[in-house]
């Protein structure tokens, strides 16, 4: 990439390895053009989030704020909403409410459950007395929730309904730091009776707001203080809690929505943003505080998939942001419309989505490349949204293109790919609005952040070759603080001022960023969830089927397939009882045995307690041992996970094809 790309800048050349190969060599750091001159600076008035919603309640008290659906017994209703000030109101007597617990400044409150207005009040009240949200969730594992309790030492959790029994199992072995449990909605006699028994004081929503009052003093709030400890599932073992500060968060905001002045039109009042992705989770808690900077509504959903679209239609947002997962599902279920359509409406859709696709090719912007096209053929697939999309968003997994493109043509709305991690506190590099070369890539780094590509020699990545690849490192001010009470992580991904992603980037002609491999062997489903593939197959080698096994996912698929070496003596047993003749090759490509070993590897995944994600859909029996000499294992036996892919690329393909029409 030249020193001067189209959308990013170099303000520091390239690093050459060590002699003694302690080293990588490093290319040169880059910013993007709206940041060439420094990285963004946070206007004083701003120390913590508090800040933001704070000031957009003066500016709009009556303004629509958190809404959702009331569900009744044959349908939901309509959107009810708190406005800004009444959110306010009750923040302030839940955060007074906190303090009246014993709950003090720098302390960690828990949150567990989905996405609701009482959410967003807690947040907001730990905010505002500089207690540190943790989210708690449990997609990381059985006993997760008790393990960040513990690991952090909540004193209180708020709890959705839904969820209390689950904790009060658990219960028992929190008691040493956790004192309050404050339920979203209602709790029920025998639930306070059991919590009590063990010291545990519990409350409804209602009762705890009662115990606090408007006028209590908020202490002051500095930028350094931890705004929130996220544990994230990124690595094997143990979760590890990113901590956030205020100065991060608030950063990450500003640099939002500096981006979206400079490059499209900013949140403002009239905007509705739907949270649906997981509050858990950095990208949404970034984005659902962006619009109440933006002093808009924020809409959510019913917590059933099968609700998203109904709920998109009564909200009509006019932002949405989803996982590539969702907007697959999306663009299945308009293909099958129009298959079902005809000739002539499939004839037209194509024609309509190759007129329009060439007119983005040619830089036109999106309300300019086919405004008639918008009108009469692509408008039913906008009011799929609610009608009024204007801003999409996809992260946390790699977009395929073909979607992108699909949602960049029949969506008629600026489609916005981004990348970022927990520890960049959400998107670390963006898309530009309406600048089509960037498809299929992150874009470009935001304006506090500088990126730079580390080479790693021992997956043959250059940094400083003619297509720069290599590990994307990252310098800011929207870096994590650290990992809670894990030094040792954090000296490792934190090494001379540089955070290692972990993840391999190929810089593009433009300035944009490609993600193509991870470095470690944990990857990311298209879902979005974490796969620690070491692990699963130290599962999987149980199996007394198994000589060896590979395990393969990527980031553009949702499930795992694998590639086994069979024991050969209890397969041919196996065969024998089942009458299947022939040698153990023509065995190995049997569909009765291949199914024979997904059965019993999915088996033993369940009585493991795999996750769903974890289990496989698909696999390739393969009779010829893997060896050092086909490269395919290293001298310690450790797979050479690029080499195999190499080598059953087709194969893989296939399974693929298998696992998604075992599916359908």
């Amino acid at each position: 990439m030249s020193s001067t790309s189209v959308y990013t800048v170099e303000v520091e050349g390239s690093r050459p390895a060590t002699s003694d190969g302690g080293k990588p060599s490093a290319g040169p750091v880059y910013r993007c053009i709206y940041a060439k001159d420094g990285l963004m600076d946070i206007p004083s008035q701003y120390n913590s989030p508090w800040d933001f919603f704070s000031e957009s309640v003066k500016r709009n008290p009556k303004n629509p704020m958190l809404g959702r659906r009331q569900p009744n017994e044959k349908k939901a209703g309509p959107y009810t909403w708190i406005t800004y000030e009444e959110a306010y109101d009750t923040t302030l007597r839940i955060g007074s409410a906190i303090r009246s617990r014993g709950v003090n400044p720098g302390d960690l409150c828990g949150i567990y459950g989905a996405n609701c207005p009482e959410w967003i009040m807690a947040m907001e009240a730990c905010n505002s007395h500089v207690i540190s949200c943790v989210p708690l969730y449990d997609t990381l594992g059985a006993n997760a929730v008790e393990f960040i309790i513990n690991h952090a030492e909540v004193s209180i959790a708020f709890i959705q309904e839904n969820k209390l029994a689950a904790v009060l199992k658990c219960l028992p072995n929190c008691t040493a730091h956790l004192k309050t449990i404050v339920s979203f909605g209602k709790i029920s006699s025998m639930q306070k009776k059991e919590a009590e028994e063990l010291g545990i004081d519990c409350f409804s929503w209602e009762e705890f707001a009662l115990l606090g009052r408007l006028d209590h003093e908020l202490p002051a709030r500095q930028r350094t203080d931890t705004c929130t400890v996220m544990y994230t599932s990124g690595t094997t073992g143990e979760p590890k809690g990113v901590i956030l500060s205020n100065g991060s968060f608030i950063g990450e905001v500003l640099s939002m929505h500096q981006l979206l002045v400079l490059t499209d039109k900013p949140g403002s009042p009239e905007d509705t943003y739907f949270s649906f992705l997981p509050l858990a989770h950095i990208m949404d808690q970034i984005l659902v505080t962006y619009w109440i900077y933006s002093g808009s509504s924020i809409g959510f959903w019913q917590g059933d998939i099968r609700y998203l679209i109904p709920d998109l239609i009564e909200l009509k947002p006019t932002v949405f942001c989803a996982v590539p997962r969702v907007y697959d599902r999306i663009y299945a279920g308009v293909m099958d419309k129009i298959e079902q359509g005809g000739t002539l409406k499939k004839m037209l859709y194509q024609y309509a989505c190759s007129y329009k696709l060439g007119n983005l090719e040619k830089g036109y912007k999106q309300e300019e490349a086919a405004p008639l096209m918008d009108k009469i053929v692509f408008n039913k697939i906008k009011q799929a949204f609610g009608g009024r999309v204007r801003l999409m968003f996809s992260g946390a997994a790699p977009l395929p293109s073909h979607l992108e493109e699909f949602l960049r043509v029949t969506c008629c709305t600026v489609v916005s790919q981004g990348y970022g991690l927990t520890e960049s506190c959400g998107g670390c590099f963006t898309s530009i609005a309406n600048v089509f070369s960037m498809l299929g890539t992150v874009g470009v780094p935001i304006t506090t952040i500088e990126a730079r590509l580390e080479s790693v020699p021992e997956m043959e990545y250059d940094a400083l070759a003619t297509v720069p690849r290599g590990e994307i490192c990252l310098r800011g001010t929207t870096l994590f603080s650290g990992y809670h009470k894990r030094q040792d992580l954090t000296n490792e991904a934190l090494v001379d001022g540089w955070f290692h992603t972990g993840d391999i980037g190929e810089w593009q002609p433009n300035g944009s960023m490609k993600i193509i491999d991870r470095k470690k062997n944990i990857f990311k489903l298209s879902q979005g969830e974490y796969v620690a593939v070491e692990n699963i197959e130290s599962t999987y080698s149980r199996c007394p089927l198994v000589t060896t096994i590979w395990v393969y996912g990527n980031s553009f698929e949702s499930f795992l397939v694998a590639v086994v070496v069979p024991e050969r003596k209890p397969l041919e047993d196996w065969a024998a009882a089942n009458n299947l003749s022939g040698d153990f090759e023509s065995l190995c490509k049997n569909g009765k045995a291949r199914k024979y070993m997904l059965e019993e590897l999915n088996n033993l995944g369940r009585k493991e307690k795999l996750r769903g994600f974890e289990m496989l859909r698909a696999v390739h029996l393969e009779p010829t041992p893997f060896t050092i000499e086909q490269d395919l294992i290293t001298p310690t036996f450790k797979l050479r996970r690029p080499q195999l892919l190499k080598q059953y690329k087709e194969c893989i393909d296939q399974l693929y094809a298998e696992g998604k029409a075992a599916n359908a």
